[in-house]
């Protein structure tokens, strides 16, 4: 718990079991040059191991008998936690923007909306185009609001793709526009 009584959770990287941790009657060996060197008792493996000053690695508990290899454990972290970082680097995060319009939006507020549409298209973020109909303007939602995501979509066409075309979800004509 933090100061104000909250609970904060912890992530916590996977920790695989060594040397005095294993306690498995049998262990398949695998050795620090990635050979197999065979089943042996877990103390047989640990003494191989501290033997070459290095540390006996559970890599897989859920085999028969369970794998173990010798290697440097603080270097295998180390190795990991890099390529989980280069992982993280790589990935790229899209954010879904909304833009929300009514069917009797002006034109200029249009045009300073889809000024908005390009600047997420730009930052390579996907655009959600919402058009909500109040009362009996949905009576026009096929007309009126056909028309002007079209009229939308002309001037955005050498920017954007169609994600998702135009479709009614209760009193709302919903699009999805994605960058080129």
């Amino acid at each position: 718990m933090n100061k104000k009584g909250k609970t904060t959770t912890v992530q916590r990287e996977e920790q695989s079991t060594t040397n005095d941790g294993i306690r498995y009657a049998k262990v398949r060996l695998i050795g620090s040059d990635g050979s197999q060197l065979g089943i042996f008792t877990a103390e047989e493996a640990r003494q191989m191991a501290y033997s070459e000053g290095l540390d006996l690695v559970e890599m897989s508990a859920n085999a028969d008998p369970p794998v173990c290899r010798i290697m440097n454990y603080d270097k295998f972290r180390y190795e990991q936690k890099k390529k989980q970082q280069e992982a993280k680097k790589k990935q790229t995060i899209v954010e879904t923007k909304e833009i929300k319009f009514r069917p009797k939006t002006e034109e200029h507020d249009l045009s300073f909306k889809i000024g908005h549409i390009k600047k997420f298209l730009s930052q390579k973020n996907k655009v959600k185009l919402t058009m909500r109909f109040r009362g009996r303007e949905i009576v026009y939602a096929q007309t009126l609001g056909l028309e002007a995501m079209n009229k939308i979509m002309e001037t955005l066409e050498e920017d954007a793709i169609i994600l998702q075309p135009p479709k009614m979800e209760g009193r709302q004509l919903v699009m999805f526009v994605g960058p080129k």
